[in-house]
């Protein structure tokens, strides 16, 4: 395909991708092998390819989708005009929207940022032929099955018996075995939806080799682990950490279970994230003082009541006659506008006894948790251990629940609060079951220490006598 000043030239995955017709096509490989100019290319065959509407014209609109409005205009935008020149057609730069108009083609290509929640808004309402989504793993599941109602739309049926062609092509590196790209495409894999893998960029034929620098991949291992290699290198699913965890102490082949733990005597301990994608850890002590992680719950754009059957369900099947004590995040206690009750009466009215953590302060909340990944029982283990069976949690404490990136000056710093991901809600569970378990208590000085009085009554203790264990009035579910 030819531009104003180059030529592209499909390579061999590049050449089935374009050649498929599947509704739903997933492009996935290491970094550096072209997968966003092969995603830019067929987007424009696409557009030159569809039907001519009864004035001869070939109309089609397109939304092309990032997670976030800096790699939208760093990455997505640059790259796109890297190939298709501006000048060629009219940008909108207000409207982020570029139309390539000739004699017999008018083609809308509106780019998009999921951050901007006027962007978000907009997609929503948008009459699209297709979609392209670059880096889909940074992107919500919930998006994709959104496009998916907003494609095959524009031109309209009533008009000119709508587009010979719609869809929604995605590129990505890989993500992990737990992401939604890799349910669906390698696991579900629906209907009239296909994927294409690249080799690996230090296979014979890796792909795009000729347009990077000699000894590219070879360099790019430098510094770092096995897991980033298989994925960033090789085009491997894998989980690579990224930025700063929230929990350096965290070593998974320290505090993670070879085998799932056996159900002790003794009462359930669960920990409760509540919001759009609520989540929550339940645990069991040993006599030695160790917690074990024994179970998740993770759920995906749930509410409160359905996440409270469910929840409720689990603890009933797997822990029947356990007095359980539950603790979840004191926003919790703000009434919903839909029907007034709090998400904690509404899941108590469900079973679970759950009551609000004793504090919301996110530093008592993390050494909850980093005090006893640092400590020992008696027995010389670990105080705080996961079952192998808690996926997502491993994953969060492994570096999934990381401290926010910001650019300052060109250096790379960290804010000193989480990022809201994937990851962070399963680990605020663990937080919010350690700290109403009482385990912040040997966090707080002595009483007549001003600075920790403070803490103290963040704790919800009182300004005299001892600090309360504030454990929940467990009971049977």
């Amino acid at each position: 395909m030819a531009t104003t000043n180059r030529n592209y030239l499909a390579s061999k995955t590049g050449w089935a991708f374009h050649q498929s017709d599947k509704f739903v096509r997933g492009l996935v490989g290491p970094i550096g092998s072209g997968k966003s100019v092969m995603c830019c290319a067929d987007l424009m065959k696409l557009a030159t390819e569809q039907k001519k509407a009864k004035d001869g014209i070939r109309y089609t609109r397109w939304a092309i989708i990032r997670n976030t409005y800096r790699e939208l205009q760093d990455t997505t935008v640059r790259t796109w005009f890297d190939w298709f020149p501006k000048e060629l057609g009219t940008w909108r730069a207000t409207d982020m929207e570029w139309i390539l108009e000739t004699s017999d083609m008018k083609a809308e290509f509106m780019f998009r940022a999921l951050d901007r929640p006027e962007d978000v808004k907009k997609l929503l309402s948008l009459e699209l032929t297709g979609a392209w989504v670059n880096e889909a793993k940074e992107v919500p599941r919930a998006v994709i099955d959104m496009l998916q109602g907003r494609v095959g739309r524009y031109p309209s049926r009533r008009d000119d018996d709508g587009p010979s062609w719609n869809g929604i092509i995605m590129d990505t590196n890989p993500p992990d075995t737990d992401h939604w790209w890799y349910r669906l495409f390698e696991e579900d894999k629906p209907e009239n939806w296909e994927i294409f893998h690249q080799p690996s960029g230090l296979a014979k034929n890796a792909e795009n080799t000729q347009n990077l620098p000699d000894d590219y991949y070879t360099r790019l291992q430098a510094g770092h682990d096995q897991a980033w290699i298989d994925v960033f290198v090789h085009g491997q699913y894998g989980f690579v950490k990224d930025g700063k965890p929230v929990y350096m102490e965290f070593v998974d082949l320290i505090h993670s279970l070879k085998e799932p733990p056996k159900t002790l005597k003794g009462d359930i301990y669960v920990g409760i994230d509540f919001g759009l994608t609520p989540a929550a850890v339940i645990a069991q002590q040993r006599p030695d003082g160790q917690w074990q992680i024994v179970e998740e719950y993770v759920t995906e754009d749930m509410g409160a009541v359905r996440f409270g059957e469910g929840l409720a369900t689990l603890l009933r099947q797997n822990y029947p006659n356990k007095k359980i004590h539950a603790w979840g995040d004191p926003a919790g206690e703000q009434r919903s506008q839909v029907d007034e009750r709090t998400p904690f009466q509404v899941i108590r009215a469900q079973g679970v006894p759950a009551i609000p953590a004793p504090s919301n302060d996110f530093t008592l909340r993390r050494e909850a948790v980093a005090k006893n990944l640092t400590t020992l029982t008696m027995n010389g283990q670990p105080r705080l251990v996961i079952s192998p069976a808690c996926r997502s949690l491993r994953k969060a404490m492994a570096g999934g629940y990381k401290y926010r990136r910001i650019q300052v000056g060109g250096d790379e710093r960290f804010k000193d609060a989480p990022d809201k991901n994937m990851y962070s809600h399963v680990a605020e569970a663990l937080q919010y079951l350690m700290i109403g378990a009482g385990e912040a208590r040997t966090l707080i000085k002595p009483a007549n220490d001003v600075s920790k009085y403070k803490v103290h009554r963040a704790m919800g203790g009182k300004r005299k006598g001892p600090t309360t264990t504030n454990r929940g009035p467990g009971r049977l579910i």
